[in-house]
């Protein structure tokens, strides 16, 4: 009588630890599971063909660059400085020859006249970026050692991009954001005018009537 107790003891035990066992396998796989579900979904990947057909759209030329072809050639700038809100505005003159370069894709724009009573050279870029949808704009001249990079958008009732950047000012090494408002004021002149901060407020320091020859 005490063997058979004995035994159906270690038999209740043996059920018990097995049904542990199971539990403790059945957790773990819906644990599995779980982490299984709360992983990312993976993107499928584009195919040749697709990836292909992307990169024709980024790389041809669109409507944006027609609108930035239509200022290819010589230009008369008359260009008025303010050094702070209140200045006196100063006067000076360029040319800029306009082109467009690597196929059609991006202007390229040099300008060359006085400033200050000193020669002045620059160079500008600008591009439209298909997929991003907007334009870029850099400026390099030979009155400092840094560049202007501002990004925009078109306004078509307005007939005019605005570019927002960030310039570097050599009296204290600081950055300050500035904007620029490009205007095609019809097919010959062109409008540019750029905004920039003293003392916490925006105020006017250029503005350029481009006329073309």
């Amino acid at each position: 009588m005490k063997k058979l107790t004995a035994i159906l003891a270690i038999i209740t035990l043996c059920l018990v630890s097995c049904k542990k066992e199971v539990k403790t396998e059945t957790d773990t796989a819906k644990d599995s599971l779980a982490v299984k579900t709360e992983e990312p979904l993976i993107e499928e990947p584009l195919d040749s063909a697709a990836q292909m057909k992307a990169w024709i759209a980024y790389a041809t030329p669109s409507e944006a660059h027609k609108l930035m072809a239509d200022e290819v050639g010589s230009w008369n700038c008359d260009m008025t400085f303010w050094t702070d809100p209140n200045g006196k505005p100063q006067k000076s003159t360029s040319v800029a020859e306009i082109k467009m370069i690597l196929g059609g894709r991006y202007q390229e724009a040099v300008y060359k006249g006085t400033m200050m009573g000193q020669p002045f050279e620059g160079k500008a870029t600008l591009a439209y970026n298909n997929a991003s949808e907007e334009y870029t704009s850099t400026f390099i001249d030979n009155m400092g050692t840094g560049m202007m990079v501002g990004m925009g958008k078109y306004n078509q009732a307005a007939k005019s991009m605005e570019f927002k950047g960030e310039m570097v000012n050599p009296v204290n090494g600081e950055k300050t954001p500035y904007r620029e408002i490009y205007t095609i004021v019809d097919p010959k002149t062109r409008k540019m005018e750029m905004f920039d901060m003293k003392n916490g407020s925006e105020y006017k320091s250029m503005e350029i009537v481009m006329t073309k020859k």
